[in-house]
């Protein structure tokens, strides 16, 4: 069992490329499986033996706080840590340096992952690092920093965001880091600062211990609606499938909460949540709980929040609906996002 026992998360980003669904609920708690994704982190957390959870948070922090407790569910302490404004990362955890007394794991709200973040630490202090990050590949990755490793470990080169022609890797940052407690001295106080492109720039150019290692599990960032529907499609992909409820016909890739009623109901590589009123057709399709979709409506390719509504003979094809929007009868939307309780 590991001897690193604290941990920080960040959790205080906005969301903005997430709206509408952000509206209403911090990004954390956007559901994978009718699972809010950090639960996911925080049970990643305690299965490598870490005990005290520090939660940074600011947009919506409140929801956060009441959704999580006080951890005793997941077998973790998780204490709230409050910005009043945005610190950045580093920023954030700096925050909380007086209370992180040894090595201790930062990881985010607002990915997806189950990696064995034991595997992590035990690279972590193996190699005698100050710091360590866990790594990830990816298709695309112009939208994160990637990283060149040695054959030891040790982080050679870094690039926040690169343009197209810059990529020298498709291995990014994975928002996944063991630190000792000393690196935060290099942090300056009360001043918005970051790991990526601030901290890790520094103790590269100063050749201290900055290593990087592949995490060994799942990892995805849920930055857009579209990725948070691929992120439940993996993730069910990955479990057991759920049985359709009675009068669906379903095809694919489906995941369906308790609850779920379907008249005549088409569901396709979907995931639906609990209390689900079907009596269309569903495709390629995220439904949060209690979404109502109508005769003969058809979906294809949307991300709905919870308690929509979708009129009998609606036809919506990539769009996105905040909480307690309802679409009326015989609309056609596509690429439309509807604001949470509005009515189109």
């Amino acid at each position: 069992m590991s001897r690193v026992k604290q941990a920080v998360i960040l959790a205080g980003g906005e969301g903005t490329r997430l709206r509408p669904l952000t509206t209403t609920r911090p990004k954390p708690l956007l559901p994978v499986l009718g699972v809010p994704c950090v639960e996911y982190v925080i049970r990643s957390l305690a299965e490598a033996g870490i005990e005290q959870v520090f939660l940074a948070c600011g947009y919506r922090s409140e929801d956060i706080r009441k959704a999580l407790g006080g951890g005793g569910r997941f077998g973790v302490d998780i204490e709230m840590a409050f910005e009043k404004e945005p610190m950045g990362t580093a920023g954030a955890v700096k925050l909380l340096e007086g209370r992180l007394d040894a090595t201790f794991v930062v990881g985010s709200g607002d990915t997806l992952t189950d990696a064995d973040l034991g595997d992590l630490i035990d690279f972590h202090i193996r190699k005698g690092a100050e710091a360590t990050m866990g790594l990830t590949e990816v298709e695309r990755p112009e939208q994160f920093g990637i990283v060149g490793v040695s054959p030891e470990g040790r982080i050679e080169r870094f690039k926040e965001k690169p343009r197209t022609e810059e990529v020298f890797s498709r291995v990014i940052n994975a928002g996944t880091y063991v630190l000792e407690p000393e690196v935060l001295r290099m942090v300056p106080p009360a001043t918005k600062y970051d790991f990526s492109r601030n901290l890790y720039m520094d103790m590269l150019e100063k050749g201290r211990g900055l290593y990087a290692t592949p995490l060994k599990g799942y990892w995805k960032d849920i930055g857009r609606p579209s990725d948070l529907y691929l992120a439940n499609m993996d993730m069910a992909a990955r479990r057991p499938s759920t049985d359709a409820p009675a009068g669906a016909k379903a095809s694919g890739n489906c995941y369906f909460g308790q609850g779920v009623t379907a008249s005549a109901a088409t569901v396709r590589d979907s995931a639906v949540g609990r209390g689900c009123i079907l009596e269309g057709t569903v495709e390629a399709s995220l439904l949060l709980d209690r979404v109502v979709v109508g005769k003969g409506a058809m979906l294809h390719g949307c991300v709905i929040g919870e308690n929509c509504r979708i009129g009998d003979g609606a036809s919506l094809r990539e769009c996105v609906l905040g909480d307690g929007a309802s679409v009326l009868p015989r609309t056609v939307l596509a690429g439309t996002n509807v604001e949470a309780g509005s009515s189109i």
